[in-house]
């Protein structure tokens, strides 16, 4: 038997359109919307940290989503295409037919513009979950490292994690305030890092504390922030700590305008 083996699902590719059916503020930087509808059923997600692609209205008010072709994602001849962005499913309950997904209240932009003004009664579209990355369960140790915007799949994470499973969760936030009840059966470390002002991309609260943790045996390392951020933090591990790349996921979950690619 191979230790520590992950591996990847693949699930068809659905489009829904759904009701918005609750709206709440869980932070001063975060609302989870919550829909359903009959479009919800065979809805299925493996992985805490799976994404959907959520669709907004475009410019003429409409949702205008594609279909899976052969050469990937085609929308509608003479149609100008929904705004994308990928989000985390966060609670899926499907006995009541519902489905959270929860927002990251920063900037202008088509989903958090959405999200702000959403309440019961609106409409959103999404696509996916396309796969699933099955994180091995024999690991001694899992590290959940990441910002504001990976919390919604580290809260899923320790939702989802078996009693007595060993995890440490590093969360950076933009306050104090933004702190969140996490449930969890796991014997979980949840160490909060509030920026208090600091730019997120700035921040360096993350690598800091990366620098001092020390897990017991074999970790799992999961890491999701600015990508910058993200492929340096992946690349500590791997070159001063020797860290086998199967035992690291690090995402980029965002990307800034300034952030300047490296070379490998």
């Amino acid at each position: 038997m191979t230790l520590h083996e992950s591996h990847r699902l693949s699930h068809p590719v659905v489009f829904r359109q759904l009701q918005v059916l609750e709206v709440h503020d869980l932070t001063p930087h975060m609302r989870r919307i919550v829909v359903g509808g009959p479009a919800l059923a065979g809805f299925h997600s493996a992985a805490p940290d799976d994404h959907v692609k959520v669709f907004f209205p475009n410019p003429d008010g409409e949702f205008v989503t594609p279909t899976l072709g052969a050469h990937g994602l085609e929308y509608p001849a003479g149609k100008v295409a929904s705004p994308m962005r990928d989000y985390t499913p966060r609670l899926h309950d499907a006995a009541a037919g519902t489905l959270a997904i929860d927002f990251v209240m920063h900037g202008d932009g088509p989903a958090a513009s959405w999200a702000a003004a959403a309440q019961p009664g609106a409409t959103l579209a999404l696509g996916g979950p396309r796969g699933s990355f099955m994180v091995a369960e024999d690991f001694d140790h899992y590290v959940l490292i990441g910002d504001e915007t990976a919390l919604p799949a580290i809260g899923r994470w320790l939702g989802e994690m078996p009693a007595g499973r060993k995890v440490t969760a590093v969360i950076e936030v933009p306050e104090d305030a933004d702190r969140q009840a996490l449930p969890t059966q796991a014997d979980a470390d949840i160490r909060w890092l509030p920026r208090n002002g600091v730019p997120p991309q700035r921040s360096e609260l993350l690598e800091q504390v990366l620098d001092d943790l020390a897990p017991q045996g074999d970790a799992f390392w999961w890491i999701a922030c600015e990508s910058r951020r993200a492929r340096m933090m992946r690349k500590f591990l791997e070159g001063h700590r020797s860290v086998p790349k199967g035992w690291i996921r690090s995402t980029g979950y965002w990307k800034h305008a300034d952030s300047v690619e490296d070379e490998d």
